[in-house]
């Protein structure tokens, strides 16, 4: 028989009251399952939907081009053959300016990740006269439009014997990369902690090897963003190899051009030499993507 002390001693039984979700946040945690990750994986099925023709296309003879589109491919599939693809590697236009294109692109891309990485650790953590100000010059150079320098380039580089040549085509992409490059590894190396380079100093390393030893290993996120951005860049540039090359220098996107103006719209041709220049970015974007991701997120967070 339980008293009136032993009543009031009883804690008063707790009511859980339920809260009422709202009609957006029945739906965020409705989509945030299965549903959102079908969604998402049709978006990219569709963003593909280009790729796949432009393949297909590129493994289906002229006449077949010519008489339907190449979604027939999946109800004939005997309609696929390598044949242009032979075609095209026995053009040597075409052999030789994709022995161009990466005669350019790997220089390109080195040069401006090297001495791009170099200054934007002398920016970050050396001090020099007038470094902010020299800063802020290499920041004014990003509104600098590529179209503007095309003919005072082309000038200085017909004095200097460099049009049409390879070199310079190196050279002015190496020119315009550098100032985003600077921009962008100064940002990220001025965030490693000051402490870990004051004790790496005090245990003497001098700059070089500080750079090399303690600063690029925490920037290689960074670095191959960067690497990444100015290999496609640089790979599907059209302009500048239309304007500083030649028959003898000039690249794959060039040298599909010209055969467009040669033989017309002969997708024959272009659809295996426009896949063929598309593989190797891709290869390149997926062999580093893990790189790029970090160093994309790293950006975000800082």
């Amino acid at each position: 028989m339980t008293t009136h002390a032993d009543r009031l001693s009883k804690p008063a039984p707790v009511q859980v009251v339920k809260a009422k979700q709202s009609l957006g946040s029945r739906l965020v945690s409705g989509v945030s399952g299965g549903v959102l990750r079908v969604f998402l994986i049709l978006v990219g099925l569709f963003w593909l939907v280009p790729t796949i023709g432009l393949l297909l296309s590129s493994l289906r003879t002229p006449q077949d081009l010519a008489a339907s589109g190449w979604w027939e491919v999946f109800s004939k599939p005997s309609q696929l053959t390598f044949d242009s693809y032979d075609k095209l590697l026995q053009n040597s236009d075409i052999t030789d300016s994709l022995v161009n294109t990466v005669l350019i692109t790997v220089p390109a891309t080195a040069l401006v990740v090297v001495v791009g990485a170099l200054a934007g650790y002398a920016f970050a953590w050396m001090e020099f006269p007038g470094r902010d100000w020299w800063f802020l010059g290499v920041v004014g150079l990003l509104v600098v439009p590529v179209q503007v320098a095309l003919i005072p380039i082309a000038e200085l580089f017909g004095k200097l014997g460099l049009f049409g040549s390879i070199f310079g085509v190196i050279l002015f992409h190496t020119g315009f990369g550098l100032p985003f490059a600077v921009f962008l590894l100064r940002n990220f190396f001025a965030e490693i902690p000051r402490e870990l380079l004051e004790a790496a100093r005090l245990d003497g390393a001098g700059e070089l090897r500080l750079f090399i030893r303690v600063v690029m290993p925490l920037g290689a996120p960074a670095i191959a963003s960067l690497g990444i951005f100015q290999f496609l860049w640089v790979w599907n540039d059209m302009l500048i190899a239309l304007v500083f090359t030649d028959s003898g220098s000039q690249p794959i996107t060039v040298a599909l051009q010209t055969q467009v103006r040669q033989f017309g719209n002969n997708i024959d041709v272009l659809a295996p030499g426009a896949f063929i220049s598309m593989v190797i970015p891709l290869a390149v974007f997926f062999a580093f993507q893990r790189q790029f991701v970090s160093g994309v997120m790293a950006g975000a967070v800082k």
